[in-house]
């Protein structure tokens, strides 16, 4: 295992590999079919990346992510290292392109998504590749207990048949028992190794911090554990508005969610990765390929959807291996409105079809029409046109695209139009006065062939690939173009965009797939009930339940969670009787009775409901609480 340490060490700049990453390379290495179960922080990339670059030819890398893909594909290539990626939105001229490249072009990897594979002339040229070995990522993506279940995956196992002799590699980063051996039964894996490290983090505390006022928790957090954070929200607005209370508050705050341009979100990760924000409060869009190891406080103050998410971004924090905590901050309407949230906008089988006809109706698509045909799309001025709730359309749109019958990307993205106004020959002179620019320029002008004639919409992400730099570069070099006056620039944010990756067939398609979507809905319900479970006990370690979630048994309480320091204080005789004491002077509100008590706003809020139950006391118009 030199070669593969040496590797790590030239290009990952690590001095060891982390367990079991050196076990499952070497697995890989000798052509077995292989499935490995690494929590989140566990280095599942290194394990496909090293022993790919070790052996001759490319490895071929299936993702449902397109934003992971992106960040990989751009960190390979900030190494020198040879990757191109096909997502969503890439016309077939430039598909064929891509894959001519990697079939010519000594590159290393592939990546792609599954839906790709339902192309059968791609899967053709695939066959042409020297692929060495095909790791599947996110790999509970396949099955139908997994949190985020794709059909699309089912046809991996097709590539077996193309493929006999190469390796498959599965990863995953949360999958129970039931959920791993539906991987290696959809995957077809032969004989496969299995690797799987614990769920344990001895490190990382959870705790569930039930309180009236979030806001005001928060500073107490931030405020005792003045270290890097992150703290998650469920939407855009309340990004924004946390940020801004917090930076109002006197902390140092950033913020990051999929709708903000990509100049801005690098700007704001920037800020926080160099330790000039001490928070970034962000929406789940946040975190995929970010390894920060100093994170001190991951603070949940809006229930997530599963215990599958919130433990991955939960684990974010305490990656050096230092003490940590993965919080929710949570109140007693939180249930309630989480179940609006998620529950009650799942929408059935009519509901999507509805929404299936209307949305090829809105792009008038004929019956048997409209395949890979891509529009812009506003999802609010489509709800308003046919008077839809724009939350329950936007899961039938995502479920849709899950499936595969669509790909709709939310992500506003910057749609950049471009033409050269100077001659070819004054192109030239201009790359020798800026020879830095060459690579991007030679690339749109290679790609674009008429954009000296007629104004030309441009992918900056397949430039950026083509020219091996990233998009913030190529995106310099274009407003460089402009301010030089060489080029005619336009550009606009779209909302997002649909591509219709079916023809037109109603009842057909949405028939097809409607046993998903029911079971889908139920599997989302039990998920949810999962999550209430863990924030509503008050008779377990919290450690001990997200360990039982996945199927693993602690032998021992942890120590530090919620549970056990509330276990280790005072009796809540004891607290239930100074509060009392406390009120015989005057009424206070929990907030003024925790600060004076010097107490947890769960004991706090204990020991006023069991006052409460027993007619004790009673609550004012002020909120404050007094003696009866």
């Amino acid at each position: 295992m030199s070669e593969a340490l040496q590797i790590l060490q030239k290009y990952w700049k690590h001095d060891s590999f982390r367990a079991p990453q050196e076990a499952i390379i070497q697995s890989v290495l000798e052509g077995n079919d292989t499935f490995a179960l690494l929590p989140t922080g566990g280095g599942k990339s290194v394990c496909f990346q090293i022993p790919a670059m070790m052996l001759n030819g490319i490895c071929l890398v299936i993702s449902p992510l397109i934003a992971l893909m992106k960040d990989q594909v751009q960190n390979l290539q900030s190494k020198n290292i040879k990757a191109i990626a096909l997502t969503g939105g890439v016309s077939q001229d430039d598909i064929i392109d891509i894959l001519d490249n990697c079939q010519f072009g000594n590159y290393k990897f592939l990546y792609l998504s599954p839906e790709r594979l339902q192309h059968d002339w791609i899967v053709e040229r695939l066959k042409q590749l020297p692929i060495n070995l095909i790791a599947i990522d996110e790999a509970h993506c396949v099955s139908q207990w997994g949190h985020d279940f794709r059909p699309a995956y089912l046809k991996i196992s097709a590539l077996k048949t193309h493929f006999p002799s190469t390796p498959f590699l599965a990863l995953t980063a949360t999958a129970n028992k039931r959920v791993q051996e539906d991987i290696c039964t959809h995957l077809a894996l032969v004989n496969p190794k299995v690797f799987t490290k614990s769920f344990t983090r001895e490190n990382l505390a959870y705790h569930v911090i039930k309180t009236e006022d979030k806001l005001f928790k928060i500073q107490q957090i931030l405020t005792k554990n003045p270290q890097s954070s992150i703290i998650y929200v469920r939407n855009r607005k309340s990004c924004i508005e946390t940020s801004q209370q917090l930076n109002q508050l006197g902390f140092t705050c950033t913020f990051y969610h999929g709708g903000l341009p990509a100049k801005e979100k690098e700007k704001n990760m920037q800020l926080w990765l160099e330790n000039k924000s001490q928070v970034i409060v962000a929406t789940n869009a946040f975190g995929m390929g970010i390894d920060k190891p100093d994170v001190k406080t991951v603070i949940h103050i809006q229930l997530p959807e599963n215990i599958e998410n919130y433990y991955q971004e939960a684990g974010r924090a305490g990656r050096n291996g230092e003490k940590a905590f993965g919080i929710i901050v949570t109140n007693p309407y939180d249930i309630a409105y989480t179940k609006a949230q998620f529950i009650d906008v799942l929408p059935d089988k009519k509901f999507v079809k509805d929404v299936y006809i209307k949305l090829n109706n809105y792009f008038q698509i004929a019956y048997g029409e409209g395949y890979n045909e891509s529009f812009a799309f506003n999802l609010n001025q489509f709800c308003a046109h046919y008077r839809f709730p724009v939350i329950k359309a936007f899961n039938s749109l995502q479920f849709l695209d899950r499936q595969g019958i669509i790909t709709f990307q939310s992500e506003s993205t910057e749609k950049i139009s471009l033409q050269f106004i100077i001659p070819s020959k004054e192109v030239i002179r201009y790359i020798s006065l800026h020879p830095h620019d060459e690579p991007v320029i030679t690339a749109i002008l290679r790609t674009y062939s008429g954009i000296f004639d007629v104004e030309t919409t441009i992918n900056p992400h397949l430039v950026a690939k083509k020219a091996h730099t990233s998009e913030t570069q190529v995106e310099e070099v274009i407003d460089k173009l402009s301010e030089n006056q060489c080029i005619i620039l336009h550009a606009k944010n779209n909302d997002s965009s649909i591509t219709f990756n079916e023809a037109r067939e109603d009842d057909l398609t949405i028939n097809r797939v409607a046993k998903f979507l029911e079971h889908q809905n139920k599997l989302k319900e039990e998920q949810f009930q999962s999550v209430v479970n863990y924030i509503t006990n008050e008779d377990t370690c919290k450690n001990r339940m997200l360990l039982a979630y996945f199927d693993e048994i602690a032998k021992e309480d942890c120590g530090i969670c919620s549970y056990c320091t509330n276990k280790k204080k005072a009796h809540p005789k004891e607290i239930t009787q100074s509060v009392i004491q406390l009120l015989e002077k005057s009424p206070l509100t929990s907030r003024e009775i925790e600060n004076q008590l010097h107490i947890s706003s769960e004991a706090t809020i204990f020991a006023i409901q069991l006052l409460l139950e027993n007619n004790r006391i009673k609550i004012n118009s002020n909120n404050q609480y007094y003696l009866i």
